[in-house]
């Protein structure tokens, strides 16, 4: 299986002012890009070389770092691009789905204040996570490029909802910012698509 960078839905500079042309353009093409290549050149040739990239995550622990590192960047930059939209209509939970996370947050507001304190509180680069863990919803965060996928994370489950915390993902824009750009990042959410990721997660 060869793994390909995924299309855009939208183009580079659709995100403006929240995140600026030039960061997305390097983020995709460079970033994303890299670990899109790199995993294809890790895995030919191997018995892991026909697994899904769920699979692969999944024993990424026993594998070497270069693939532990870029299944993580691929799957994470996909789901990544995937739950940011460039248009108000769906930067705001459907009903049903507000009351889900209001089950397990108490209310809207302090799920996105406890997931704001976890990515201006984790030291470094990586990933902030809203997960499904069996039917709950749980807040984690993970270094470099692991996701809760992967095993020994300490925040197991299937990931509906990520931020990169990378200094690649804001820097041109916010430099050490970083509240910023979190704070922007709510802007520009398609809560849509996360409503379908958790729909998945739970039927999985």
């Amino acid at each position: 299986m060869s793994f390909k960078l995924p299309k855009l839905l939208y183009s580079y500079q659709d995100f403006e002012p929240y995140i600026d042309r030039k960061t997305m353009d390097i983020h995709y093409n460079k970033h994303h890009a890299t670990y899109t290549n790199n995993l294809n050149e890790a895995i030919l040739n191997t018995k892991i070389t026909n697994f899904s990239i769920e699979k692969i995550l999944k024993i990424a622990h026993t594998e070497s770092s270069v693939i532990r590192n870029n299944s993580g960047g691929f799957y994470n930059h996909n789901l990544f691009w995937e739950i940011l939209i460039p248009h108000i209509k769906y930067t705001h939970p459907s009903t049903s789905f507000d009351k889900i996370i209001q089950k397990n947050f108490n209310s809207f507001d302090l799920f996105k204040k406890s997931f704001s304190q976890t990515a201006i509180s984790h030291f470094g680069s990586g990933w902030i996570w809203l997960c499904v863990k069996k039917d709950k919803l749980e807040i984690c965060s993970t270094n470099n490029q692991d996701n809760p996928i992967m095993y020994g994370m300490g925040c197991e489950g299937f990931p509906i909802l990520g931020l990169d915390v990378w200094e690649h993902a804001y820097y041109l824009q916010y430099q050490n910012r970083r509240l910023d750009y979190i704070s922007s990042f709510w802007k520009i959410v398609n809560w849509k698509k996360v409503e379908e990721n958790y729909i998945e997660a739970i039927n999985k």
